[in-house]
């Protein structure tokens, strides 16, 4: 077997605020393979975007601190890189989509100059030649090139997205973090942002991690799923498996809060309850108070077992196996 483009070992972060400490991450490791797209599904404040944040290396410090872990790329661990070995690093090797693209474009610049402005960081070409590649980036993103002098308040937000794709991808980068890039867009453009991420994830070979609530999504552009609640990763298999024979309580939650209208479906069943206070680590499972499966050693710590080949769950409850 090839070594993994990217591993991550029993990594933990906290965030330190007014004397109280947040567990954002809490042992989290996983791995990805070259060409391939890992999704991070969970509820907001799980830690989906605070481990995209800790392989980018852009965690505010303070408040956030890595208090231990590997985060290896290439086997090579990034935590241990200076911040000058970073800046070679993002959007070189690895690079983002964020999730609101108002946000995470300069207003005062043109569309063009700030893909350009990566381009320069990266490469030694000319101000003309980098020129010509930003338009070229436009026009592999559906922008025609002439749109290059135009400002983001010019562009409608689906546009806007693929802009900040286009910048993603200049320096034709080894990873993508896209941190639910389609939340903001309506569902028509939406479907047109991801066939546009899977075309040019296949035809680059990159590597992509895709942060999101929408299983739908996962569905359609994933390879392997990684489920987390409070910090961890509960569940963590092929999508075909965490999609076709989901085992802990919390997929099954996820999964039967989706509408059905096959089944002719009236009422979504949601999952009672609130995902648990983060400044408090509790022994035992996280999901116990929500869990309708839960029992007296579900108070003990639950340890993470492959329940079936590369299917992992974070769950003692065995009855799942006869549902």
């Amino acid at each position: 077997m090839t070594e993994p483009l990217l591993k991550i070992n029993d990594l933990e972060i906290v965030y330190s605020q007014n004397r109280k400490v947040v567990h954002a991450v809490n042992g989290v490791s996983l791995q990805l393979e070259k060409g391939k797209t890992l999704g991070l599904v969970g509820e907001t404040g799980a830690g989906k975007t605070t481990i995209a944040k800790a392989i980018m290396r852009i965690l505010p410090d303070p408040p956030a601190r890595i208090l231990r872990g590997e985060i290896l790329f290439e086997n090579e661990d990034l935590l241990k890189k200076s911040e000058s070995e970073m800046g070679d690093v993002r959007g070189e090797k690895i690079a983002m989509i964020f999730q609101d693209p108002m946000t995470a474009l300069n207003p005062l610049m043109t569309v063009g100059d700030q893909i350009l402005e990566v381009i320069k960081l990266h490469t030694d070409c000319s101000r003309q030649e980098g020129m010509k590649k930003a338009g070229e980036m436009l026009e592999t993103v559906g922008i025609p090139a002439e749109r290059y002098v135009e400002y983001p308040h010019q562009f409608s937000g689906g546009m806007k997205q693929r802009v900040v794709i286009a910048m993603a991808l200049a320096c034709n980068p080894e990873l993508i973090l896209a941190d639910e890039p389609t939340t903001a867009l309506d569902v028509t453009i939406q479907a047109q942002v991801l066939d546009l991420i899977n075309a040019l994830k296949e035809k680059y070979n990159t590597a992509m991690i895709l942060i999101t609530h929408d299983l739908g999504v996962v569905a359609q552009t994933c390879d392997e799923v990684a489920v987390i609640y409070a910090g961890q990763i509960v569940e963590y298999g092929k999508k075909e498996e965490i999609f076709m024979h989901p085992l802990h309580p919390y997929t099954l939650g996820l999964f039967a809060s989706l509408p059905e209208m096959s089944i002719g479906k009236k009422r979504l069943k949601p999952i009672d309850g609130m995902p648990p206070d983060p400044t408090v680590v509790a022994e035992g499972c996280p999901f116990r108070p929500r869990c309708p499966y839960a029992m007296e050693k579900c108070g003990q710590s639950v340890e993470n077992r492959e329940i079936a080949p590369n299917h992992f769950c974070r769950c003692i409850w065995e009855g799942r196996k006869s549902e």
